[in-house]
């Protein structure tokens, strides 16, 4: 029987030996890597506390205070608007409207009391307030002051409104910014139109 002699420079055996000691190498790294159980702590940050726009802008005001202060009262919207000037302008429209209003019908209770008298025929003809006058004439009369005490009750209402909606959009309007860089100008303008022939003007200039 023949003996083979073993040889350690055989290259399968230092594969053989590589991989095993590569195995060990990695078994031992492997078990003394600990798990980091260290927690991190969020920092959540602070919550800015948020401002109104009354205390955010100069001078802004809020529509809807507005819009309630003029349903309450007529101008209350301007006072609470700061503009204390279109108070009078607003009262002055209303009485004169309520000063008519009251005029017009006043006429024309007049004019109806004399057609009741007119068609009553137990009445004298001189109970009659306006004797110039004949059935016809009290009637378009009638008909003339109702339509003029219609007309007031409509001014009325109107100038009641404007009052409203002049609060709310000047409330919205005090949020824009209205500083010197806005401005509104005329100015002289020079055109050319054709060769030799130029257009002068005023030219309307917005800057921003």
């Amino acid at each position: 029987m023949e003996v083979v002699p073993f040889r350690l420079r055989s290259p399968h055996w230092f594969r053989v030996v590589f991989i095993i000691l590569l195995l060990l190498t990695g078994q031992k790294t492997f078990s003394q890597v600990e798990p980091d159980t260290t927690i991190v702590e969020q920092q959540v940050p602070e919550e800015e506390e948020e401002l109104s726009d009354e205390e955010r802008i100069p001078g802004y005001k809020d529509p809807n205070k507005a819009l309630l202060f003029s349903l309450l009262v007529p101008g209350g919207g301007q006072v609470y608007n700061e503009k204390v000037w279109k108070v009078p302008l607003i009262y002055g429209g209303i009485l004169t409207s309520i000063y008519f209003l009251e005029f017009n019908n006043r006429r024309y209770k007049r004019f109806i009391d004399a057609l009741d008298i007119i068609r009553d025929p137990s009445s004298p003809p001189e109970a009659n307030p306006f004797p110039n006058l004949n059935q016809d004439g009290i009637i378009r009369n009638v008909n003339f002051w109702r339509r003029n005490r219609d007309t007031m009750y409509l001014v009325f209402a109107g100038i009641y409104a404007l009052g409203i909606v002049d609060a709310f959009v000047d409330a919205h309007l005090s949020g824009f910014d209205i500083s010197d860089d806005l401005t509104l100008k005329f100015e002289p303008s020079v055109e050319p139109l054709m060769a030799n022939t130029s257009s002068i003007g005023i030219a309307l200039k917005l800057k921003f």
